[in-house]
C-alpha cells in the first residue's frame, strides 16, 4: 500500500481527467528528473514516487482498484492473491532474496530503450463525412525524439556513462546477516534515479531529456462507414521513445455530429418526409434526399396515413468493411396547410359534404362583426 496518496504526489484532485494527470506528470518529471535537478539525492526518490503514481493513475484498472481499496492490486498483494502483510508491496523475487540470502542477486538495469507513450486525439466529423469517408489534417503537440542526440540525452559526440555508485544497475543493495539468514534490501540509486547511467554532458537541444515538445501535423484517412466512437490507430505517431526506444502510437477517437435531416441506427438511416394531403390521399411519386447527394424516387400509394414508414433499400450507411449498405427508412408526415384560399376551401368543403363530414362553414365579414359585438 502506498505511503503517500498518489493524487497528492501528482498534485491533482481525485476526479482529475486522463489529460490532467498526464499534464501534471510531465511537469513534475521535467522538474525532478535526476539529470536536471539540482538536489539529485532528493530528486531521485521523488522522481520514483512520481513515476509510481503515474503508472497507477494512468491505468484505468489500477486506478479503479486504488480508488476503492487504497492499493494498486499488483503483485502478491493484488486482487486474487494472498496478503503477505508487511511484504505485500515487495516483488516475490525480493522476498525470496530477503529470506534465502541472495539466491536472486541479479538486478535489472532500467537504462535501456523504452517505448514512448500512446496519445489520444478526439476528432468530430459530420454524418455526411462518415458516409463518404474523408481525409482530415490534424495538429497536436507531443514529445518527439530529439534529433540532435537521437534520444540519448547526451550531447553530440558523447555517450551516457554508467553510474559508478550503483555500477549501472540502478539499485543499491544492502546485505544484513541475521539468525534467520541473510536479508537483502534494495533501493533506487539516489545518484542516477534508477536509470543506471548518467548524462555527464547533456544535449543542449533537449537538456538531457532525450525528447523535445514539438507540434506535428498529419493527415488522417477516415474510411466510409465509421460510426460514433470509432477509433483509428496511427502507428508511430505518439510520444517519442526514451533513450532511443520506438515511439508510441496515436489513437484518433471519432465523434459524429448530429445531422439536420438524417438519424443513424447502425447501418440504417431514418428521415422524416413531409407530404401534402392530396399526395397522401391520391398517391404520388416523390423524390427524397439521400446522403450521397442524389435524390431517390419514392412511390406513395393512395390512402397513405401520416406516420407510415417506407424502406428504401441500399440508401443507408456503407459498411466500413465494404460489404454493402444499410437501408433508408422514410417516415411520411401529412402536412395540413395553415391557410387556405377561397377556392381551396370550397373544394375541401365539398369533399367533406360528399363524405358526410361535419365542417365549420366560413363566416362572412359581417357575420364575424356581429359575433364580436353580440348582435342578434
Amino acid at each position: 500500500m502506498p505511503t503517500r496518496d498518489y493524487y497528492e504526489i501528482l498534485g491533482v484532485p481525485r476526479g482529475a481527467s486522463e489529460s490532467e494527470i498526464k499534464r501534471a506528470y510531465r511537469q513534475l518529471a521535467r522538474k525532478y528528473h535526476p539529470d536536471v535537478a539540482e538536489d539529485k539525492a532528493h530528486a531521485g526518490e521523488h522522481f520514483k514516487e512520481i513515476n509510481e503514481a503515474y503508472e497507477v493513475l494512468s491505468d484505468p484498472l489500477k486506478r479503479d482498484h486504488y480508488d476503492r481499496f487504497g492499493s494498486t492490486g499488483n503483485g502478491a498483494g493484488g486482487v486474487g492473491g494472498g496478503d503477505f502483510g508487511p511484504f505485500a508491496g515487495e516483488g516475490f523475487g525480493e522476498i525470496f532474496d530477503m529470506f534465502f540470502g541472495g539466491g536472486r542477486t541479479q538486478s535489472r538495469p532500467r537504462g535501456g530503450p523504452q517505448r514512448g507513450s500512446d496519445l489520444r486525439y478526439d476528432l468530430e466529423i459530420t454524418l455526411r463525412e462518415a458516409y463518404t469517408g474523408v481525409d482530415r489534417e490534424i495538429a497536436y503537440s507531443h514529445l518527439g525524439q530529439c534529433a540532435d542526440c537521437n534520444g540519448s540525452g547526451a550531447a553530440p559526440g558523447t555517450q551516457p556513462q554508467p553510474c559508478l555508485q550503483c555500477g549501472g544497475s540502478g539499485q543499491m543493495r544492502q546485505v544484513r546477516s541475521t539468525p534467520l539468514g541473510q536479508f537483502v534490501t534494495a533501493s533506487t540509486c539516489s545518484r542516477c534515479g534508477g536509470e543506471g547511467r548518467l548524462v555527464t554532458s547533456p544535449c543542449p537541444a533537449c537538456h538531457g531529456r532525450g525528447r523535445v515538445e514539438t507540434e506535428r501535423k498529419i493527415t488522417v484517412h477516415i474510411p466510409a462507414g465509421v460510426d460514433d466512437g470509432s477509433r483509428i490507430r496511427i502507428a508511430g505517431s505518439g510520444e517519442g521513445g526514451i533513450r532511443g526506444g520506438p515511439p508510441g502510437d496515436l489513437y484518433v477517437y471519432l465523434s459524429v455530429a448530429p445531422d439536420e435531416l438524417f438519424a443513424r441506427d447502425g447501418l440504417d438511416l431514418s428521415l422524416a418526409m413531409p407530404i401534402t394531403f392530396p399526395q397522401a390521399a391520391l398517391g404520388a411519386d416523390v423524390s427524397i434526399p439521400t446522403l450521397s447527394g442524389e435524390a431517390a424516387p419514392l412511390r406513395v400509394p393512395p390512402g397513405t396515413q401520416t406516420g407510415t414508414i417506407f424502406r428504401v433499400r441500399g440508401k443507408g450507411m456503407p459498411s466500413v468493411r465494404g460489404n454493402g449498405h444499410g437501408d433508408l427508412l422514410v417516415r411520411v408526415n401529412v402536412v395540413v396547410p395553415r391557410k387556405l384560399g377561397k377556392h381551396q376551401r370550397e373544394l375541401l368543403e365539398e369533399l367533406a359534404r360528399v363524405g358526410g363530414d361535419q365542417v365549420e362553414e366560413e363566416k362572412s365579414f359581417f357575420a364575424r362583426v356581429k359575433d364580436a359585438f353580440g348582435v342578434e
